[in-house]
């Protein structure tokens, strides 16, 4: 597999090997070792999976305590994904990296703790799966608004399916320090 780093310390594009032939392909989507060597001690306690038609968007959703590193990746479809640095001490704070992320291309994005993610879906039916390295706490749970003019995001669609939620997300200036965790 191949792995990129990006702007953002920690957010990493990793594309997986693909073996095809005339009958289909062949990829290993998660190995323990193989990841351990390029994030480190990595344990991942939950995997998640949504469908969603095209032009939905979603989050950015964050938790905190137990903050979520989160591996993504399409199974159908495409999405456009967003990882955005709120680690209050990080040299990135604020900033975004965006990807698209499809079943054709078999990107998947690794998001360290500490970081909100959101996504806008390319295509009717997109299906998305993550492995999360902590498990989902309702309580713990903030959404930022996807529309923060602070953050700068250009996403893909001009006219997105947003649930009430992520419509009322507080703005990243607006986040309280105590849902903010230091990087390390």
């Amino acid at each position: 597999m191949k792995i990129s780093e990006t702007p953002i310390p920690g957010v990493l594009i990793v594309e997986p090997a693909v073996f095809g032939d005339n009958r289909g392909f062949f990829k290993e989507i998660y190995h323990l070792d193989k990841y351990r060597e390029v994030v480190g001690e990595l344990s991942f306690v939950q995997d998640n999976f949504s469908c969603s038609s095209a032009n939905v968007l979603r989050g950015l959703h964050a938790q905190f305590p137990n903050p979520q590193g989160k591996l993504v990746q399409v199974l159908k479809g495409s999405v456009y994904d967003i990882a955005v640095d709120i680690r209050k001490n990080s040299p990135t704070f604020g900033k975004c990296f965006g990807l698209e992320l499809s079943a054709q291309n078999h990107k998947q994005l690794y998001i360290p703790p500490g970081l909100a993610h959101g996504l806008c879906t390319l295509e009717a039916e997109t299906f998305l799966m993550y492995k999360c390295t902590d498990f989902y706490k309702h309580e713990n749970e903030f959404t930022i608004r996807y529309d923060d003019p602070q953050l700068h995001i250009s996403w893909p669609v001009t006219d997105p399916n947003v649930s009430e939620k992520d419509a009322n997300g507080m703005f990243l200036r607006d986040l309280p320090d105590t849902k903010l965790m230091r990087m390390t």
